[in-house]
């Protein structure tokens, strides 16, 4: 077939065409359905709440990490490190670029391809063209045996135009998956700063325990020079001077034993931060004495303010975008086709009007038979999605349920700790008393060993339930979300999810062949 020379006719059909193709794509309907966040279920109230008021819940102050209620510089420093040193949250960071790119690949597919390309060719022998011969571009001539040259330079492009959404629907999947890698990031982060606090007070009370073996060494000492003193004197026998000797080895041992659990955590948190555990160190401290607790507002709003439920609702977007991709596949695809360029066997002049060469089409392709194929994968999308849904509400259970077991855990530590005060006070009373009545030749040394054992004790399961009530403090934080809020996946308030655009509004469904 002859190639037909540009002339401005052909442009301006060309022009008009293209143009009229491009408002029927933008006024395009996408198929499969649109989505709706599934109902979850949501009590009215926190039962564990009940009969629990904290005297002065604290928030963090504006614009101040959540980890501020501790009021510890030293955590403040070290939780600022997370987000610079921390591998595993490197790691997440760089799966949420990797579906912000997708993003950008999807949407790209919305608008045609254009390439160029260029040719020079030099043929001859007796099967060769002379310079009128048949050639790539549709010039035919006649046979020569003398050497000839070819040269073009063409420019193509082609559209997709995306009638039925399947682009659309692709780029909508993408973009939730993004906002749902964002928000497994924010969930990443959050964990890795929730056990960095959990084992800096883990650490920090190990400090306490250390300090209160170190005066537990001294007291027994003590005890042990009065024992001593007693049997120089022959008020007592040698099994009192042994038995003080025997509850001080005791403790000692109990005061190195405790550096196995410090050093423990300290490498921890080095990893944490990302540093080696030989490079870090922390020195001995003491921790505030008051309890954090956070306001926790009203059920509902854990739906917003968890990233593990944020990222389970978008996953749920994405899947139901997959069913309007594979509903897609019933329906034809129209590509739209066209080139312009210019052929010449001399390279000089080559880019001249005589010399040019269009061409305009468009292809249609659409499968008659295919066994059940397309009906499958929108079975598939559709079981996809409920699992995604079914994921979603049992993410939400998990979240009220972490959130009452943190309550219930706080109401009745404190009530505990409350109780387990007064019982040191008395401990100590009690050991001073039988002290001093062993000094006074009125009770046996076992006396003393029993109420010291008893005061030691106590004092320790009184850190450990200072410890425990921390360390639920932190995990209530964590179950209401840390002060994060879902409606940073689509504002720049220092979320990295910012680069995934939201979904463009789906139109009103097509409804599909009967799969």
């Amino acid at each position: 077939m002859t190639p037909r020379r540009q002339s401005p006719a052909p442009r301006s059909r060309c022009t008009a065409v293209a143009l009229g193709l491009a408002l029927a794509v933008a006024g395009g309907c996408a198929v499969g359905p649109n989505y709706h966040r599934p109902a979850a279920p949501v009590p009215q109230r926190f039962k564990e709440a009940e009969g629990w008021k904290p005297a002065e819940p604290r928030e963090a102050a504006s614009g101040s990490a959540w980890w501020s209620v501790y009021t510890d510089a030293t955590l403040d420093e070290l939780e600022k490190q997370i987000d610079i040193s921390n591998q595993t949250l490197k790691a997440s960071e760089a799966a949420w670029r990797q579906a912000v790119a997708l993003v950008s690949q999807s949407r790209a597919q919305l608008f045609p391809t254009i390439g160029v390309a260029a040719s020079a060719t030099r043929s001859g022998g007796p099967g060769g063209r002379s310079a009128t011969g048949t050639t790539g571009t549709g010039a035919t001539g006649t046979a020569s045996t003398h050497p000839t040259n070819q040269f073009d330079v063409n420019a193509s492009g082609s559209w997709d135009l995306d009638i039925w959404g399947k682009i659309r629907r692709t780029l909508e999947s993408s973009v939730a998956s993004a906002q749902a890698s964002a928000a497994e990031l924010a969930a990443a982060r959050l964990s890795a700063q929730a056990t960095l606090a959990s084992d800096y007070i883990q650490l920090r009370i190990a400090d306490e325990q250390k300090q209160l073996l170190d005066q537990t060494v001294e007291a027994y000492t003590r005890s042990l020079g009065i024992a001593q003193n007693q049997y120089k004197v022959g008020v007592v026998a040698k099994a009192d001077v042994i038995t003080a000797e025997t509850q001080l080895d005791s403790a000692l041992s109990q005061q190195i034993g405790i550096g196995v659990t410090r050093a423990t955590l300290e490498h921890a948190i080095a990893v944490l931060i990302g540093k080696a555990p030989g490079d870090f160190s922390l020195p001995s401290a003491t921790l505030g004495a008051t309890v954090p607790v956070v306001p926790i507002g009203v059920p509902s709003s854990l739906l917003e303010r968890r990233p593990d439920v944020a990222e389970a609702e978008r996953r749920m977007a994405a899947a139901n975008a997959q069913i309007g991709v594979a509903v897609a596949g019933f329906f034809p695809d129209l590509t739209l086709n066209g080139s312009y360029g210019f052929a010449s066997t001399v390279a000089a002049g080559l880019v001249k009007a005589p010399n040019s060469l269009w061409s305009v089409g468009a292809n249609a392709s659409d499968a008659l038979l295919d066994f059940g194929a397309r009906r499958a994968q929108v079975r598939g999308a559709r079981a996809a999605y409920d699992g995604a849904v079914a994921s979603y509400r049992q993410v939400v259970l998990t979240a009220f349920e972490q959130v009452e077991d943190e309550l219930a855990t706080l109401r009745i530590l404190e009530q505990q700790f409350d109780i387990q005060q007064k019982t040191v006070q008395s401990a100590n009373l009690s050991l001073q008393l039988t002290l001093n009545q062993y000094r006074a030749g009125t009770v046996a040394y076992t006396s003393v060993v029993t109420a010291q054992t008893i005061a030691l004790g106590d004092a320790q399961q009184l850190l450990i339930i200072r410890q425990n009530r921390l360390t639920a403090s932190v995990s209530l934080i964590q179950a209401l979300g840390g002060g994060w809020s879902a409606e940073a996946l689509g504002s720049r308030s220092g979320n990295p999810s910012t680069a995934a655009a939201a979904a463009p509004a789906a139109a009103a469904p097509v409804a599909p062949p009967t799969p």
